[in-house]
């Protein structure tokens, strides 16, 4: 069983819901600038979805599980964190955003640190 590839399966189907949900189920709840919050996480979070999908098929030996772990955890703290917040969710994860930003960031760096080989 390819995990990587799994996990990029799941976390795009819940980033498709989550869009649609922002979009149908929400866009009279939230005000505009919450609703530009939320597809900013839901870009993010299918962007990443995706990336670890194509990571997973990487048909060389390079390893991929720094990047694509760092990737689920950008996701996890930037988006899920917004997903939270404009929900309205504590306040308290509003620094949990840029944690996911630099987990995005890293993993990003990573996949260079591993392409160089």
């Amino acid at each position: 069983m390819n995990r990587w590839l799994l996990s990029a399966s799941l976390l795009g189907a819940i980033g498709v819901v989550l869009g649609a949900f922002g979009a149908h189920g929400l866009r009279a709840r939230l005000t505009p600038e919450q609703l530009s919050s939320w597809e900013t996480a839901v870009t993010y979070h299918l962007l990443h979805a995706v990336l670890i999908a194509a990571l997973a098929w990487n048909p060389g030996e390079r390893p991929i599980g720094l990047p694509a772990g760092l990737f689920v955890a950008g996701i996890l703290l930037f988006s899920g964190s917004i997903y939270t917040l404009v929900l309205g969710g504590p306040r308290w994860m509003g620094p949990v955003t840029p944690l996911g930003g630099l987990a995005f960031i890293s993993g990003w760096l990573s996949l260079a640190w591993v392409a160089r080989t």
